[in-house]
């Protein structure tokens, strides 16, 4: 079997979180394993897949119903220290989540954006802003390798288990260096490697790369792309108590054997 192009690897993943966009799916995992497709879970599950993931409850009251949708492996919000004012931008910001947590973060002087290739994902997040009246924050269509934002621009860089997503991690690094005004910051959670993926889970470019497994990245790897993009101050921080619910994303396959949330953090 032929590996499949970068862009066909964005199809399937840009299909995939469509459909949960669209059909309101409960992930098995909190970045969509493909193991259930269940449409039936309430809200009140993707609460409690975001409270194992550090979300407070505060945190969960403060989005307007439909932007959780149980999505992520960590919470950004707890390490991107965001201050009032500041211009932030989310890669893959999905139903607004953490967009809407970052806006009333940065206060009605700062401004957030989101930006997400699925149009779907952007209009449910464009109503949910509408719903809760947040006024400093707008989502944009776009491609975290192709950012739709000006050179400089802004100060923070959140993410929540996206990246890994990307076939192109090194473009979306050097996207990330290029918008972030000097001394702008990236505040990260995603997936890393612990060890070589078997070949049975790196090669599975279908269920278990859109499932944030497959395409995970060793921590050597994400510290040599930050360094080649131009980043400093690099800080990449295994979060080994992660296993306890990424061994749910595929049941019986020991994926957190593998792989484990990491806190990723870089200055420009």
């Amino acid at each position: 079997m032929s590996q499949p192009t970068n862009d066909q690897i964005r199809q399937n993943v840009r299909g995939r979180y469509q459909k949960i966009a669209v059909e309101n799916i409960s992930p098995a995992s909190s970045c969509c394993s493909p193991a259930t497709e269940s449409c039936c879970d309430s809200p009140a599950d993707f609460d409690a897949i975001s409270a194992k993931l550090g979300y407070s409850s505060i945190d969960l009251a403060a989005a307007p119903q439909g932007a959780n949708l149980g999505l992520g492996c960590g919470n950004p919000q707890a390490i991107a220290e965001l201050q009032m004012r500041e211009h932030v931008v989310d890669l893959g910001s999905g139903g607004g989540f953490d967009c809407f947590l970052a806006s009333r973060q940065v206060g009605p002087q700062g401004h957030v954006i989101g930006v997400d290739m699925t149009p779907e994902m952007i209009t449910r997040a464009r109503n949910n802003a509408a719903k809760g009246q947040f006024a400093n924050t707008e989502f944009r269509l776009g491609e975290i390798e192709h950012l739709p934002i000006a050179d400089d621009s802004v100060n923070v860089i959140i993410s929540n288990c996206v990246i890994n997503l990307s076939p192109d991690k090194q473009q979306v690094f050097r996207e990330a260096y290029r918008v972030l005004q000097p001394g702008g910051r990236l505040a990260i959670s995603d997936i890393v490697t612990t060890a070589e993926l078997p070949p049975e889970i790196k090669n599975n470019f279908d269920e278990l790369y859109s499932g944030c497994i497959s395409g995970a990245s060793s921590i050597a790897d994400l510290e040599s792309m930050l360094q080649e993009s131009g980043f400093t101050h690099i800080s990449i921080e295994p979060k080994d108590e992660s296993k306890s619910f990424i061994k749910d994303w595929i049941p019986g396959a020991n994926v957190d054997q593998y792989i484990v949330s990491a806190v990723i953090k870089a200055k420009k």
